[in-house]
């Protein structure tokens, strides 16, 4: 008799759990982003009767059960637990944590793509800036630093560096991996701490020729907690990061002009941190084209910098030496139309500033 209880209720336990999260899934709304990855998740798939014959819609359905699944972030906490701290593997999804520092493997060197990536840099050279004064810098990864004695699988770094050197022309490379350091980088995010790249904004400006040494003299501003980009990919509670932004009396009178939307506005926008990447208060994030003037500077030089999202926060740093700074970043526009923005004719430095990530996918440059 007690036997036939016992399996009585776990049989009725088991049904309502299942048939519970059933009816959960059906009523609760969908979300429309994932705040914790960054991303926008699965909408419910268009329905066809040749969709589902063929198998896609129930694949469809298959991603987008996933992604809206209840208590989804909670289940992927457990599971995250249950592979670093159960079964002790090194990774999860690709995402493996040092001493706080979350980072992302990423491996093998796609030689490919790298070469597709210098020969991108010449296709512009050769189109809008022969006879300028152009440079190029490559921003390592966090895996630089760190995978290699932590037993962690990374990409060729001396192999990439060497493409590019072997595949670029009439261009001046500019070593950046000697002078970062894993302190250079938050812990939770891929990008470098401003506080941290005044060196580096240094080191670019005088190496492209700019003679002058930067004052220094900034005005350091916190926010917390920043959970940055992997933050939520490790699925995991950990320690945010603090971000600092950095002020000066050119920074904060610099006007931004965004060409997309015709639009003026400020370095900094503050109203980011709040929101999906917080990251993006430097020039209000991934932009195809902005120029930020300084109208303190006393030369009409320009410097044309072409650049992943790391520019965002080293591009107002620079700015000391430039009457104005355009920004061109081309995931997001085409090369063919960047003459119908930019009058190349004038007196114009040019760097060409990407991390590793891009070069290794450069398919993604316009």
């Amino acid at each position: 008799m007690k036997n036939n209880i016992k399996n009585i209720v776990v049989t009725v336990s088991f049904i309502i759990i299942i048939w519970g999260f059933m009816v959960a899934n059906i009523l609760i709304q969908d979300n429309e982003f994932s705040y914790s990855e960054r991303r926008r998740l699965i909408s419910f798939p268009n329905y066809s009767l040749q969709m589902l014959l063929n198998g896609e819609f129930i694949d469809e359905f298959e991603k987008y059960s996933l992604d809206q699944f209840i208590f989804r972030d909670a289940f992927r906490g457990l599971k995250a637990i249950g592979k670093y701290y159960l079964f002790n593997q090194k990774d999860n999804n690709n995402i493996y944590i040092i001493n706080g520092i979350i980072e992302k493997m990423e491996y093998m060197l796609d030689e490919k793509s790298v070469v597709n990536a210098a020969e991108k840099l010449n296709e512009i050279y050769e189109k809008y800036l022969t006879g300028k004064n152009v440079n190029y810098a490559i921003i390592p990864d966090k895996s630089y630093f760190i995978a290699d004695e932590n037993g962690y699988l990374t990409i060729n770094y001396d192999r990439m560096l060497e493409l590019m050197e072997q595949n670029t022309r009439n261009m001046k490379y500019i070593d950046l991996f000697s002078a970062l350091s894993i302190e250079d980088y938050y812990k939770t995010d891929i990008h470098w701490r401003q506080e941290k790249i005044i060196k580096i904004a240094d080191l670019l400006l005088n190496e492209i020729g700019n003679d002058s040494k930067l004052s220094g003299s900034y005005i350091e501003h916190k926010l917390y907690p920043f959970y940055g980009s992997y933050y939520g990919h490790a699925a995991l509670k950990l320690q945010p990061d603090s971000m600092f932004y950095l002020t000066n009396k050119i920074i904060e009178n610099a006007v931004v002009f965004d060409h997309q939307s015709n639009t003026f506005g400020k370095v900094y926008n503050l109203e980011m941190f709040d929101g999906m990447d917080p990251y993006d208060i430097f020039l209000s994030g991934a932009k195809p084209l902005i120029t930020v003037y300084n109208e303190e500077c006393k030369n009409n030089k320009e410097l044309l910098l072409f650049r992943d999202s790391f520019g965002s926060s080293i591009a107002p740093l620079m700015l000391e030496e430039y009457s104005k700074i355009t920004l061109i970043d081309l995931r997001y526009i085409s090369t063919d139309l960047l003459g119908n923005y930019i009058d190349f004719s004038q007196d114009q430095d040019v760097l060409f500033l990407y991390n590793t990530r891009i070069l290794n996918n450069s398919s993604m440059l316009k």
